[in-house]
């Protein structure tokens, strides 16, 4: 609920919802905002989270030929792509292609377990936020699901 408060907040701030650039953007009143990351999604956004929630913040750059192992996220991840391709395949195998300036939400659950590649020539760099319960762990490594040729990473 707080994170909905604040993103609510800053949505009312016109300098705020404005700065896309990337540049630092005063806001007023000895008040200074910076964007890190922007991110278009191309379908809604739903987060949740039940309970004492670990937010957490961070940037993930994956080197070109590099791979996340298999894993799944104890709670939701909110994703922004800011250069770079990201290559995801999902537990039924499909496959996810997520370019630069895209968003999207990984789902909480070993039902989700997920691997993430670059299969580019430049590096692919995220800005993450975790939505997880007190003291989970950022991501859990797991098998590769049956219908995956991918060995296990």
């Amino acid at each position: 609920m707080a994170l909905a408060g604040c993103l609510a907040a800053l949505s009312t701030v016109p300098s705020a919802a404005g700065a896309v650039s990337g540049e630092d953007d005063t806001l007023g009143g000895g008040v200074a905002g910076r964007v890190l990351a922007h991110g278009l999604a191309k379908e809604k956004l739903k987060l949740k989270a039940k309970g004492r929630t670990d937010v957490i913040v961070s940037t993930v750059t994956i080197e070109p030929g590099g791979s996340t192992g298999w894993h799944y996220h104890v709670g939701q991840l909110l994703a922004v792509v800011t250069s770079g391709t990201l290559t995801r395949t999902l537990q039924d195998c499909s496959v996810e292609v997520s370019p630069a300036g895209s968003a999207f939400i990984e789902h909480a659950g070993a039902g989700h377990r997920h691997v993430g590649r670059n299969l580019g020539t430049e590096p692919v760099v995220l800005y993450l936020t975790y939505l997880l319960p007190q003291g989970s762990p950022l991501a859990v490594d797991v098998e590769a699901p049956p219908c995956a040729d991918l060995p296990s990473e």
